[in-house]
Formats: structure tokens, C-alpha cells, sequence
């Protein structure tokens, strides 16, 4: 009964630590002001598709004037003045253009703004999973700084009773001076790491609310990692990585919008044409014409056969732009393959430093504990000894929480390598 009362308070206290970190990665996720400033860039980027699409449509135009004339001063060809005038002509139109054909530049540029927002689309996802994974890393930091500090405050705690204890055997005659200088040296020794824990923590809370949003947390498991979709091999992370790695599909589509700028620039030394249709009404035109209407359909074809030079530059550079694209393309295949390699391989080998740590802080509890009977009891341990056992034991946990730390933010750190780290992935 006692056994399954412990199991159920460990599984109660496991799940209120793995809540914390989503909690912790949830509020990032909102709160991050980055990530809002490129939310509301995407919002902003998908206009341009109904930009570029209105270049399909036709435009209509309403314009109108009016103004006051006064004709002075007038005479005919023989000399003899005229009568003045006065009129106050006003004129409106309503103009309707339809473009027929336009190099495919229209086209070009529409799709050049579908991939825009695709490209938007990715760097937003790219920036979500980079906030995520900087949430995980600050978690665990902390985790380890509060730790660091718990074992330091032990070991203080540990010399002091030590101290207090040589002090009363150097009265006895138990131990030597230098025995007892070595207990207070190791005291001090002590103190000062403490106070160095005690300012990674600060440092640790303030990095996290930075990151976060929040404050921090009072206490943190490091022996908590939620469950996440590790791929089983290498192979598998590759070949995931390759299909939806952000960084890989922003290169793609970089490619691609540069094939488009390409098509886009030669569409302006092809010809264009158009349509347009024109109603106009003018009243009091002249003297002799109160009020006159007009329609006007019209058809425009139009060539761009020199401009200066312009149109074929701009052919050129789209051209080197493109080839651009396609080298930076290849660096960042490589770059997604080398990180994910390193990724997996870190995943591993703190995997295997985890285990490691775990039996050297075993056997450093249990020769501690010994060495520290057999001093106590007046054996033949020396004060050197159990000052040494003590600070095996000390960098023993610190090693293991070290270790714990590192291999839960591997975790996190290869999904994201892969692209694959939402917030969905992480039960």
C-alpha cells in the first residue's frame, strides 16, 4: 500500500512539472513579442496577392472638373473688339481599362506573391519553433541553477557541522591544526561557490522572464522531459528534415520567387495590350456648345523595344540573382544535414553521459557516506579525505543535474534541427 501511495504522489507530482513546462512554452509561444511582430507580417504580406490579383481585373476610373473662364480682350481678324465672355465649362468621365496580355508579367508577379506569403509562412514557423526551443533551453537552465544552488547550500551546511565538529575534537586533541585549517579552508572554499550559485540564479530568473514572459518558476525537475516524437535514426531524422525543415523550404522558395523575378523582367520586353472604354459629358464647353457626350473605345498595343538599356540589365540581373539563389540553396541543404547529424549525434552521447553520471553519483553518495561514518566514529580517515569525498559528491551531482539538463534540451534541440518542434509534439 505504502509502495503504490508513493507511486501515486510521484506520478501527480511528475504531471504537475510536465504542465509547468507547457505552461512555460504556451506563454512564450503568446507572449513573445517577436513572434507577434511576424505574425502580423504575415497578415500584412497576404495583401499582396490581392494586390497582384487586382492587376487581372479591370480598373475603372471616375474623374471630374469644373472652372471659371473669362475670355477678355477679344477681337476678330480685322481688328474690331468682341464681346467678353464668361462661361464656367465643367467636364466628367468614367474610364473602364482592361488589360488583354502583359508579357505574363501580371501572372508572374501574382504568383510571386502566393510564394511571398508561402515564404512569410515558413519564417513565421522557423521563428515559432526557434522561440519554443529558446523557452525549453531557459526552463532547464533554471532548473539547473536551482539545483546548483540546493547542492551548494548542502555542501555549506555539511562543512559548517564539519567545522563545528573538528572544533570540539581539536580541543580533545582528536585532530591536528592543520586538520581543522583544512575543515575552515574547505568552508570557505564552500561559501564562495555558493555565492556564485546564488548569482547564476538571479541571472537564470532573469533570462527566463526575458524569454518567457513570466516569472519564474519557484522549483523545476529537471528529471521531467514531456513525451516527444524523437525520430528512432538517423536516416529517419535526415529524411524528415529534408521535407520539412523551415530553413530548407525558405531557401526553396527564395528559388523559386527568383525564377519568378526572372519571368518577371522578361515579361517587360514583351509586348502589351489593353482595352479601355471612355465616356465623357462636358456642359458649357464653349459659346456655341452647351453640353456634349462622347464615348470612346479604345485599343492599345504597346512595345518596349529600348529603354535606355534598362529592361535587358534587369533581365541580367534576375539572372544572377537566380543563380544565387541556387548556390545558397545547395549551402543550406548541406548546413540542415551537418546540424541535423550534430543534433542527433548530441542527443546520443548525452544520452550516454546521462547514464554515466547517474552511477558515478551512486557510488560517490555511498563512499561519502562511508568515509564520513568512519571519520566521525575516530577510524582512520583523514580530514583531507572526507573534504575530498565531499567535493567528489558535490561535482557528482552537479554532473548528474548537468547532465539531465543537457540531455532534455538535446531533445528539444534535435526537433527543432529537423524542423519539427510545435507545441502539438510535446505531451
Amino acid at each position: 500500500m505504502k509502495k503504490v501511495l508513493i507511486f501515486i504522489l510521484f506520478f501527480f507530482h511528475s504531471n504537475l512539472y510536465a504542465e509547468d513546462l507547457f505552461k512555460t512554452l504556451s506563454n512564450a509561444f503568446k507572449n513573445n513579442s517577436k513572434l507577434n511582430a511576424e505574425r502580423a507580417s504575415l497578415n500584412a504580406v497576404k495583401q499582396d496577392i490581392n494586390i497582384s490579383r487586382g492587376e487581372f481585373l479591370p480598373s475603372i476610373t471616375l474623374s471630374g472638373d469644373a472652372a471659371t473662364q473669362k475670355d477678355t480682350n477679344r477681337k476678330n481678324q480685322q481688328g474690331l473688339s468682341l464681346q467678353k465672355t464668361h462661361s464656367e465649362p465643367e467636364n466628367r468621365s468614367v474610364i473602364v481599362e482592361q488589360k488583354i496580355f502583359d508579357g505574363f508579367s501580371n501572372y508572374n508577379d501574382l504568383e510571386k506573391s502566393k510564394l511571398e506569403f508561402k515564404y512569410a509562412e515558413f519564417k513565421l514557423n522557423k521563428l515559432e519553433q526557434d522561440v519554443i526551443f529558446s523557452a525549453a533551453k531557459a526552463y532547464y537552465d533554471l532548473g539547473y541553477n536551482f539545483k546548483n544552488l540546493e547542492f551548494n547550500q548542502s555542501n555549506v551546511e555539511l562543512f559548517e557541522r564539519q567545522v563545528e565538529s573538528d572544533r570540539s575534537r581539536l580541543e580533545r586533541g582528536e585532530i591536528s591544526l592543520t586538520d581543522f585549517a583544512q575543515s575552515e579552508s574547505s568552508l570557505a572554499g564552500a561559501l564562495a561557490k555558493l555565492i556564485t550559485a546564488e548569482n547564476e540564479l538571479i541571472s537564470g530568473k532573469k533570462n527566463f522572464q526575458k524569454i518567457i514572459g513570466s516569472n519564474a518558476p519557484k522549483e523545476i525537475n529537471l528529471g521531467i522531459v514531456p513525451n516527444l516524437k524523437i525520430p528512432t535514426s538517423l536516416n529517419t531524422a535526415t529524411a524528415i528534415s529534408d521535407q520539412i525543415n523551415p530553413r530548407l523550404n525558405l531557401a526553396k522558395i527564395d528559388l523559386e520567387i527568383a525564377k519568378k523575378e526572372l519571368y518577371s523582367a522578361r515579361g517587360d520586353l514583351s509586348p502589351s495590350a489593353s482595352i479601355s472604354y471612355q465616356r465623357k459629358k462636358n456642359y458649357d464647353l464653349s459659346t456655341t456648345v452647351d453640353e456634349r457626350e462622347q464615348e470612346e473605345v479604345k485599343a492599345s498595343v504597346k512595345w518596349p523595344l529600348f529603354k535606355g538599356g534598362k529592361n535587358i540589365s534587369s533581365v541580367k540581373k534576375a539572372s544572377f540573382k537566380l543563380k544565387e539563389k541556387e548556390l545558397i540553396l545547395k549551402d543550406v541543404s548541406d548546413q540542415v544535414q551537418i546540424d541535423t547529424a550534430n543534433a542527433w549525434t548530441s542527443y546520443n552521447s548525452t544520452k550516454s553521459v546521462l547514464d554515466a553520471t547517474s552511477v558515478q553519483l551512486k557510488a560517490a553518495e555511498i563512499a561519502n557516506e562511508v568515509i564520513t561514518l568512519e571519520y566521525e566514529s575516530g577510524n582512520k580517515r583523514t580530514t583531507l579525505e572526507v573534504i575530498q569525498s565531499r567535493t567528489l559528491l558535490l561535482d557528482a551531482r552537479k554532473s548528474f543535474a548537468k547532465a539531465q539538463k543537457d540531455f532534455a534540451i538535446a531533445q528539444f534541440n534535435l526537433l527543432a534541427s529537423i524542423g519539427d518542434l510545435y507545441l502539438e509534439n510535446i505531451k
